[in-house]
């Protein structure tokens, strides 16, 4: 199993070893049979990105000359976003590497999908390295960019009038992303910050703590178990749901998606305000949950040719979640104090997520969707900006 001979097939199973089951009795179920990671794993110090491309039969990435999944207007409508506005609040993408052509491909999205221009023009998108340097940025990984580009597409798709700032850390280690998220933080305008990578269950840096702004990531594509920064107490740790059209009122319908992270922390202390999981005495993952399911999935365009793939994609995990949940935050404006602790005395503004799983454990709402909070969802997903 580590030595696959089709690597991007079976790269999801070595990315089980990314992060340990939280109880004696979890058994993470396998991810998605036709997605490939396009982040290495993540090793001791480092973190890996949590974007899923998905593949065609011969597990290659499956691109395409046009896009062919969710579109921002199937985004805003699942999750009741059509006609908000976040009056040019900036989402921050904090990532790792640099992705070259960042804002071209952006560039091409939004046209695309009829969205207003963002580009560093007209001052709506920006660029820097961990230091805040517009010209001192890190070495290229194709990986990462597409990376880069699935949260800089996420955000346009949520938010379209959001201004974005990308900060490309020099390396995936979490020194250097914390410095990033920091860099981040000091930016006038940044409301939100989504950090859609991760590491084994660490010990919370300040780094990503910033009361006053949201801080996002993701909870792993792994199934079930913890991972870091998203069981910081400070984080709204963002799981994933599948995520399908219906014949209801709502028009969608979603459940807990097989390979989103979750669990109960065995190092982070509990945030005040997740007072209804009395099955965690620590920090509990997911706090909220949007679409992370590959096989509903959305359309990504990246011109950096990753393992010969480039062009229009379409990719998953708890990458896409993430900076979704951010964009929503900058829609509300209410990011006063930790973003969290709202988002958890009102959850009655948000769609709940029942049905499915990430795995056994004990207790099972760590890992199964039901009624209310569990860990695959968390609370549930966005309905309009009521909850955030």
């Amino acid at each position: 199993m580590r030595r696959p001979a089709v690597l991007f097939v079976l790269a999801a199973v070595a990315a089980a070893l990314l992060v340990p089951a939280t109880s004696a009795s979890a058994a993470a179920r396998p991810m998605t049979r036709h997605a490939g990671r396009v982040c290495s794993v993540a090793s001791r110090g480092t973190a890996a990105c949590s974007a899923l491309v998905r593949l065609d039969d011969q597990g290659r990435p499956a691109a395409t000359t046009g896009p062919s999944g969710y579109n921002p207007a199937d985004i805003q409508s699942a999750y009741k976003l059509a006609g908000s506005s976040s009056g040019g609040r900036t989402v921050a993408i904090v990532d790792a590497y640099d992705d070259p052509t960042a804002e071209a491909d952006l560039g091409v999205y939004r046209s695309r999908f009829g969205l207003p221009a963002c580009t560093t023009a007209n001052g709506c998108f920006r660029k820097v390295g961990q230091t805040g340097s517009t010209t001192s940025l890190p070495r290229t990984n194709a990986g990462w960019a597409q990376e880069i580009s699935l949260d800089l597409d996420m955000v346009s798709a949520a938010c379209p009038d959001c201004h974005i700032l990308l900060v490309e850390a020099s390396s995936a280690s979490f020194a250097n992303l914390g410095a990033a998220v920091n860099v981040a933080a000091r930016q006038p305008g940044v409301v939100a910050i989504s950090n859609s990578y991760g590491g084994s269950d660490s010990s919370a840096s300040s780094a990503y703590d910033h009361p006053g702004i949201a801080v996002t990531a993701s909870t792993g594509d792994s199934g079930y178990g913890v991972q870091s920064p998203a069981s910081y107490p400070s984080v709204v740790a963002v799981g994933g749901t599948s995520l399908t059209k219906a014949s209801t009122a709502r028009g969608w319908s979603e459940s807990a998606w097989s390979g989103a992270g979750s669990g109960c922390s065995t190092i982070n202390a509990k945030p005040r305000w997740q007072t209804s999981v009395t099955q965690c005495a620590k920090k509990a993952n997911a706090d909220v949950s949007a679409v992370a399911d590959p096989n509903t999935g959305v359309s990504v365009y990246d011109s950096t040719s990753y393992q010969g793939a480039k062009g229009w994609m379409v990719f998953g995990g708890t990458s896409a979640s993430s900076p979704i949940i951010a964009s929503v935050y900058a829609l509300s404006g209410n990011t006063a104090g930790y973003p969290a602790s709202y988002t958890w005395s009102h959850a009655t503004g948000l769609f709940d997520a029942t049905g499915g799983s990430n795995g056994s454990c004990t207790p099972a709402l760590w890992c199964h969707a039901v009624a209310g909070w569990d860990g695959p969802t968390g609370l549930g997903t966005p309905n309009g900006t009521s909850a955030f």
